[in-house]
């Protein structure tokens, strides 16, 4: 019986005050296709954070997906492809939809979940053999990373550095860049993004709204006919509206694009630490929203019984990483659930990150025995889930 998902950021609907914005507006007549008041209003607030110096343009879609097919197509001409870590997020999670487009993906090691200067150089030094192979033309990075770690400033003017004197297209995916930039390890804005890459996109689906991107386009050469590229790929909406009443709202007094982000990241951090303090390891810092735990694999089929979560991947016959992800809708005592029913490990670690190379130094875990009996030490909680799941 699970009493609670820390399965994604997505899985309830949305935040109250955008469903309130959604209800409030809905007898209001609007122009159809992203035409709308809303839709005008939610960009002049965004352009409001991407700094004095912007010159783009701003569209809305409806899905992550769909927002990485129609900024990286339109951008690129046949034979041109996309420089990306193996872990990307289009490499793995998108059943191949870049590929789809014409475009090869040229996949590099990744560094933390990042892609590297360094790395780009060797996939433009070992593709580099013209007409006969795809073109290197397009660098995609995703802030927050596949497993949420965070890019600094400093790499991210590097990058752009080496996009602009390699004449590259740099895009960012910003599924969790809200996340991303509300993490205590990040030193960048809005307004730094929007001055680095050419395009990008800021995710609205995973921090609070019911759906909806919002692609920024920052390069005003890639702007022009760029409508044509998201009705092309299926992307406008008719009832368009519907994306700009909730960026509007994100972006609105309460700030809630910050905000949310805000929260979902501090309830990751106190996930991360009772994990930490039971003594297991983290497979990567926890930086943004989402908590990346090594356990033993008894420990995990017990949790399964009352959390959902996800097996990321296995380490050895004895240990996997679990994938954790908080939201704007979690509450402490969920946490608190948590880590409450994880059972302390025999030996306190004395390192926070474990990878394969070093299997030698997991201690052996105590089983999990009676996870009954630890969910008594939270039985407030445990009963709220149950009148949650009738």
């Amino acid at each position: 019986m699970t009493t609670f998902s820390f399965l994604d950021d997505y899985s309830e609907g949305a935040h109250p005050d955008i469903l309130r914005a959604l209800s409030e507006s809905n007898s209001i007549q609007q122009a159809a296709c992203g035409e709308d008041s809303y839709s005008a209003e939610a960009t002049t607030r965004i352009k409001a954070r991407l700094g004095d110096t912007f010159d783009g343009a701003i569209h809305y879609v409806a899905s992550g997906t769909l927002a990485n097919i129609v900024s990286i197509s339109s951008c690129l001409r046949p034979h041109e492809a996309v420089i990306a870590v193996s872990s990307g997020h289009i490499v793995v999670r998108e059943a191949g939809a870049i590929e789809a487009t014409g475009h090869k993906l040229i996949v590099v090691p990744a560094v933390d979940g990042k892609l590297t200067p360094a790395n780009i150089e060797a996939a433009l030094a070992s593709n580099a053999h013209f007409p006969h192979m795809a073109k290197p033309r397009l660098i995609y990075l995703s802030n927050a990373t596949e497993i949420g770690t965070v890019y600094s400033l400093d790499v991210l003017r590097e990058i752009s550095a080496l996009a602009k004197q390699r004449g590259l297209i740099l895009f960012l995916d910003g599924a969790r860049l809200g996340a991303a930039l509300a993490s205590s390890k990040s030193d960048a804005t809005l307004a730094d993004i929007a001055s680095l890459v050419d395009i990008f996109w800021i995710g609205g689906t995973k921090i609070g709204a019911l759906l909806g991107e919002a692609i920024v386009v920052c390069n005003p050469a890639l702007t022009e006919d760029f409508a044509f590229h998201v009705k092309q790929r299926g992307g406008m909406l008719a009832k368009g509206r519907l994306l700009g009443i909730q960026f509007q709202a994100l972006f609105g007094d309460k700030n809630l694009f910050v905000e949310n982000a805000k929260h979902a990241n501090a309830m990751a951090a106190k996930l991360a630490s009772g994990i930490v303090s039971s003594g297991y390891a983290l497979e990567a810092e926890t930086a943004t929203n989402q908590v990346f735990a090594i356990l033993p694999d008894s420990v995990i089929s017990a949790l399964k019984q009352y959390f959902a979560f996800y097996v990321w991947r296995e380490l050895d016959n004895d240990h996997s990483v679990i994938r954790l992800v908080t939201s704007w809708a979690t509450q402490e005592h969920q946490v608190d659930a948590f880590f409450g029913a994880v059972p302390p490990a025999l030996k306190a670690r004395t390192h926070s990150r474990y990878t394969q190379n070093d299997s030698s130094s997991i201690e052996r875990i105590a089983p999990l025995s009676n996870l009954d009996d630890r969910f008594s030490l939270c039985t407030p909680c445990f009963n709220v889930s149950q009148s949650l799941i009738g």
